[in-house]
This record gives C-alpha cells, structure tokens and sequence, in this order.
C-alpha cells in the first residue's frame, strides 16, 4: 500500500473540507473544518494507511517494493535486491508483513550472518527496512548489525600502473586500461562510443554506462550519479590510439578484468580490482596537488555536482587533468 497521488480536496455545503481516497479496495474519508495543506493530507492518510492491516507475506510486499522501484534505480541495483529477497531466510520472508515485530527481524538478521560477510548483512538488512518502511512507516526498526570489517585492498602504485601499461601495449585492453586510470569506471567504458570524443578540444564525454539488467542483457543507462555526466581531458595519444583502433572497447566487462589480474600476476603485482584504477587517480591527483573539488568532479564522485558545475570549472578541471593523464600516456 502506498499514497501515490494526492487525491481532490472537496468543499462542502457545510464548509468543510473533505478528502476521500481509495486504499487497498477500501474508501477513506477524511474531513476538516479548515482548508488543509497538501502535507497535513498526506499526513493523515499516511496514519490512515499505517493502521490498516498489510496484506500478503514479506515476501509479495518486497516483490512489490522491487517492482516499484524497476524504473527509477538502475538494473543493477533491481538485480542485486531480487538476490536479496532470494537469499533472506523463508522462516521470516513468509511471515505477514503486518505480523513482523523487531524480533522477527533481528532472529532474520543473526541467521543471515551466520553464512554472510558484514557488509553483506548490512545491505540485507537496509533491503528489509526499506520493505517494511514503505507499507508500515510508522514500525520502529532498532536492530543489531555485525561490526564492519574494514577492507584494506591494493591500490596499486605508479609503477604498478607504468608496467601494467607497457605490458598491455598492442591489446585490446590498452585502452580501456589508461581511460579506467582517467577515473571512469567500467560501465562507462563499455558506453562509449568515438562519438563522444571532442577531438580538437581533447575532451571525452561521459554521460552513459552500459549495465546489465535483470535478465542480464547489457543496455544503456544514464551514469551511476547525476555527477557522473562530465567531460575529461583526453591526451592526443590516446585519441590517436582509439581512431587506429576504429572503436574504444567492444568486449565484455569481465574480459577486461581478467585481462587485468593476468597482467597483475605476471608482473608479480598484488590483485587489485579494475575498479581500484579510480582509487588510483584520486590518490595520484591528490599527491600532484589537484583539489578535491576537482578530483570529484573529474572522477564524477560528488552526487549533488549539477552539470552547470562541471562546465563552469571545465578549463580549470581540463588543465588538472592534462598534468595527471600526460604522465602515463605519452
């Protein structure tokens, strides 16, 4: 059960005001001596809506949650809540959702970490909250989550990413290997067309990723985060690469990561994720004494950067960038 739209406000005869509104089959009416504000309407039928018994299991609901959320957040995340809901404990995902007390989600949460990391947990846990928050607003939800374990993963070095580059020379992942230490994440590679390079101003556009939905097709959604549409400094070299090339990387994703960690073990280099290419142009931009404000905005890491933003500092970003990407691609 949800309030989705605001329904007409009448005035009577009597010079009341009255709200009538249809939730899960069943009409609520609700009058007032005054003309009420669109937050005081809400309000009221979000108290109505809370005492009214949730039907179906969690299970259903959470079905429901996911549905409603299949056009606002992206594939992968609908992909990685369908895998939650699967792997919850049937003992609690059966249980009415308007039976479910604080216990119920604690006794959920102690048998899914018994086989599950931390962070792991948290998510599942998150995933509940969000279920049961939408059709019973009003439940209080006080549980205890396991301790987060700190991960402490490799990021690699300059060297590290000089010697990575010279192997990779004359493959196809070159190039999506130098675009990954420019800050773009994986998805965003997959995207890109020659379309997207500006070649006389050296700028590449990033504003699409290529994701898998849940089906696992791959399609083409917007980035990540409204700050992840940006442009970047792109070096001539690089440009010139991917012109010889004719395209910028036709693969799939895990090619390109095994392409990676085989390079890394013949190099006798620590494992690191591809993703772990951006930790390493923030922590190189920063050693160079780029800002933070232009590290972000560059990586696409702040999530209320507007476009506006970006194109306002874009010469200031272009000139830190050169002085980042030129070091490796020369």
């Amino acid at each position: 059960m949800k309030l989705e739209l605001l329904p007409k406000l009448e005035l009577l005869p009597s010079g009341s005001y009255r709200v009538r509104k249809q939730i899960d089959g069943k009409k609520v009416t609700l009058l007032f001596d005054h003309k009420p504000s669109e937050s005081e309407i809400l309000k009221i039928l979000a108290e109505k809506l809370d005492e009214m018994p949730v039907k179906g299991s969690f299970y259903s609901c959470a079905e429901s949650y996911i549905e409603s959320k299949s056009n606002v957040i992206s594939p992968n995340s609908i992909r990685n809540y369908d895998s939650l809901l699967r792997n919850l404990p049937g003992s609690f995902t059966k249980i009415k959702l308007s039976d479910i007390t604080q216990n119920d989600i604690q006794l959920c949460v102690n048998q899914y970490a018994s086989n599950h990391s931390p962070k792991s947990v948290c998510d599942a846990h998150g995933f509940i909250y969000a279920v049961i928050k939408q059709f019973r607003p009003s439940m209080i939800i006080n549980t205890t989550l396991p301790q987060k374990v700190r991960s402490e993963g490799y990021i690699p070095t300059e060297d590290d990413i000089k010697r990575i580059l010279k192997l990779s020379e004359g493959t196809n992942y070159h190039i999506p290997i130098q675009l990954g230490i420019m800050s773009l994440r994986i998805s965003e590679i997959m995207a890109l067309t020659l379309e997207d390079i500006d070649i006389e101003n050296n700028l590449l556009t990033i504003d699409k990723a290529k994701v898998r939905n849940k089906d696992g097709v791959f399609v083409l959604k917007t980035t990540k985060t409204p700050a992840g549409v940006r442009k970047l400094y792109i070096p001539t070299k690089l440009i010139n690469e991917i012109l010889d090339n004719g395209k910028i990387f036709d693969g799939y994703p895990n090619t390109c990561v095994r392409a990676l960690h085989r390079y890394q073990k013949q190099l006798g280099i620590p494992q690191f994720r591809f993703h772990d290419l951006r930790h390493f142009f923030a922590s190189y931009a920063h050693s160079m004494g780029v800002s933070d404000a232009d590290i972000m905005a560059s990586g696409g890491w702040k999530s209320d950067y507007t476009m506006k933003s970006i194109y306002r500092h874009e010469m200031k970003q272009k000139e830190a960038q050169e002085k980042i990407f030129d070091t490796f691609i020369q």
